[in-house]
């Protein structure tokens, strides 16, 4: 312990309180780089998925990372917490494939409305109303919502890898299983599955680098070097809509923005901050409100530069798992991604199939807390169940999501267990009615 101490204090990291938390520097940098490798591919996935939104890929590169980057060190420095930042995936695909592809919103004001949700995200943590929102929505209605979007990832991630196609008579259908772009998406899924079963860290890395030199062979993509300097990213940052997208129209779209990056940053940094053992009996971790205030205010920057909400990653339990306990782990980690910002060029090499098989296992874990479900309370498991299977099926998480909290109230209303429902449920829900009823 003492050699400990005075390895912090000689290199001034006892700002990071390293012998209190029975860590060194050398353990720390391993954490941090342990946690850049396993999720390092949100800056191949979410320039491909802003992509299709008609933004620029090579500028949605940069800002992914300058956000990761600066979001990632925020949360070591001012909570000293080992836990990484990033664009959130489910709300990158929402944006991109439903809000500006099917809706006919242009990506400016799409990411207004993320700006206005993330803004809304931030005002319930400054009035502690945050918690008290998780605390009041039901768990099955949480799993649904997690679950749909896994769904809904995984739907499109087997959209891109050509695994599933539209078909006028079915809706959907197989696609060609000969043809070496699906066949390489779904090798890329298996390698993913394989090596995390595995406990191999860096699999989703391992896919997208195998399954890219495969397209490189077959011609799908041309080598254009390694290293370059960042782009002008001026064409998105200052281009987001933000008064626009206060519209009446967009008001549940910026609603189920704030309502799944609640759920899913202070889900994982409870999660993450219980796997490093700093969770007390009353659930609270050290620089609690830091954390929140964090995360929030890093998603509002992430909208206004041109990425999709920022959220904590439960990747980071990867870096916890080999020691890191401090907010230098996730210091580690933001300087990595800053660094990889000048080289995009290799994301430009990452053809659409090499994304696909990590999108398909996002859906694999998002969907694995269904097993939690009381699928014998069918008050529970119904709003489960329409919460989860109509976000894919509507091609919507809005939808999937009003439909669940409306859907919660009928089934304890009708069977006599009204008591079981709270003011934020059914407060929830009437605006959802609303929303249908006078927006729609």
């Amino acid at each position: 312990m003492n050699s400990n101490l005075a390895e912090s204090k000689s290199d001034g990291t006892d700002f990071f309180k390293l012998s209190q938390h029975g860590t060194t520097i050398r353990t720390e940098v391993i954490a941090g780089m342990t946690t850049f490798l396993t999720m390092v591919y949100i800056v191949f996935v979410n320039p491909q998925i802003l992509g299709a939104a008609h933004m620029d890929a090579k500028v949605v590169f940069v800002t992914t990372c300058l956000i990761a980057g600066i979001g990632s060190i925020a949360m070591g420095m001012l909570a000293n917490l080992p836990v990484a930042l990033a664009p959130a995936m489910g709300l990158n695909a929402f944006f991109a494939f439903v809000v500006v592809g099917a809706m006919g919103i242009s990506w400016q004001t799409g990411m207004g409305a993320i700006f206005w949700g993330a803004v809304g995200l931030f005002l319930l943590t400054l009035f502690r109303i945050r918690y008290w929102m998780i605390s009041n929505i039901p768990i099955s209605l949480r799993i649904g919502i997690t679950s749909g979007i896994g769904l809904f990832i995984a739907m499109m991630g087997l959209k891109n890898a050509g695994v599933i196609v539209a078909n006028k008579d079915t809706l959907v259908a197989i696609g060609d299983l000969t043809s070496h772009s699906v066949l390489l998406g779904i090798a890329g899924f298996f390698i993913i599955a394989v090596l995390s079963s595995r406990h191999f860290h860096a699999s989703v890395l391992v896919s997208i680098v195998v399954t890219s030199l495969a397209g490189l062979y077959f011609g799908d993509v041309k080598f254009s070097g390694v290293y370059s300097t960042p782009p002008n990213v001026f064409s998105v940052i200052g281009e987001v809509d933000i008064s626009g997208a206060l519209s009446l129209n967009l008001a549940g779209i910026i609603f189920s923005f704030m309502l799944i990056n609640l759920f899913d940053s202070s889900g994982t940094l409870i999660g993450v901050a219980d796997k490093a053992g700093l969770i007390d009996r009353e659930g609270r971790f050290p620089n609690m409100h830091k954390a929140l205030y964090v995360d929030s205010l890093s998603s509002v920057a992430g909208a206004f530069i041109g990425t999709s909400s920022v959220t904590a990653y439960i990747e980071s339990t990867s870096g916890v798992s080999v020691g890191g306990r401090t907010g230098l782990t996730a210091v580690v980690v933001g300087l990595l991604f800053l660094l990889v910002m000048f080289f995009s060029p290799l994301a430009e090499m990452v053809p659409g199939y090499a994304t696909a098989g990590a999108l398909v296992f996002v859906g694999v874990l998002m969907t694995a807390s269904l097993a939690r479900v009381d699928w014998q309370d069918f008050t529970e498991s119904v709003p489960t169940f329409i919460t989860a299977v109509m976000m894919p099926f509507t091609f919507s998480i809005t939808e999937g999501i009003a439909l669940g909290f409306m859907s919660y109230c009928v089934m304890k209303v009708f069977t006599g267990r009204w008591r079981e429902l709270n003011l934020c449920v059914v407060v929830v829900a009437l605006l959802f009615v609303l929303k249908i009823a006078f927006v729609d």
